[in-house]
């Protein structure tokens, strides 16, 4: 796990956003982050904010250049920390005054108050054959080798890639997914929250000694989350966004 982080009262926190031309609703929320209409004391991003974006992979700024744009410009305001997700990596290159994780430091301890959370994109420990997927993309060698035949045809692969992106359906109902979590969390971790994107279920679970949240997508219903007092009952409080909020 990674050093130690605090997480502040008010703070804005997105996940799945998967942004993307063809699923544009998240720029209207970060441009509100930008402009200040929409205030916070910090930004979480919990990875799959883009649908397409590699650091080593310049071709994938472009379709996300106004978003990236505007994220630069908030990381010079507030603090803002980002977990890498499956879709977007190698970030430190493109935001460099953000407090970046890759998978290989996640789960992420953070601190709020004097509760200890973890925070994770959500596919640190995934089945085996997932592990040898992630590791394959994120391979400097294997992206070099990509991005050198993406560049002679024209950019197939990741124009291939996006299409396929843009078929999925980001709101399914993940059945099995309370006993799924309870084996991957439950008696592993010591703290007290939990949280996490990646399923996309907007669910919370009680284990036995953690409070487990899976956040919504915001490509599902343009969910968000505002980090409450804990003299709340719920530590997240949903919100959903619209451009005439």
């Amino acid at each position: 796990m990674s050093h130690k982080l605090d997480i502040h009262e008010g703070a804005v926190v997105i996940a799945d956003a998967h942004y993307s031309p063809s699923r544009p609703e998240l720029l209207s929320l970060i441009e509100a982050i930008a402009n200040k209409t929409l205030a916070t004391t910090q930004l979480i991003l919990m990875g799959d904010i883009f649908d397409n974006l590699f650091g080593s992979i310049s071709h994938t700024y472009k379709e996300n250049q106004r978003m990236i744009v505007l994220l630069k410009q908030i990381s010079e305001e507030i603090e803002v920390i980002y977990l890498e997700g499956n879709h977007d990596f190698y970030l430190r290159a493109i935001f460099k005054n953000m407090k970046i994780f890759p998978i290989s430091q996640q789960p992420c301890e953070t601190t709020y108050k004097d509760k200890k959370v973890l925070l994770a994109h959500g596919d640190f420990d995934a089945p085996f054959g997932y592990q040898v997927y992630t590791f394959l993309i994120r391979n400097p060698f294997v992206l070099f080798v990509l991005k050198l035949i993406d560049n002679i045809t024209n950019h197939s692969i990741i124009n291939y890639v996006q299409r396929h992106l843009d078929k999925k359906e980001d709101c399914r109902e993940f059945r099995g997914f309370k006993e799924l979590i309870k084996k991957r969390i439950e008696n592993r971790f010591d703290c007290d929250y939990f949280i996490e994107g990646h399923f996309h279920q907007n669910r919370s679970i009680k284990l036995e000694n953690i409070n487990y949240i899976n956040l919504g997508a915001f490509a599902c219903n343009q969910r968000y989350f505002i980090v409450k007092s804990l003299e709340d009952k719920e530590l997240l409080e949903e919100k959903t966004f619209s451009k005439g909020m």
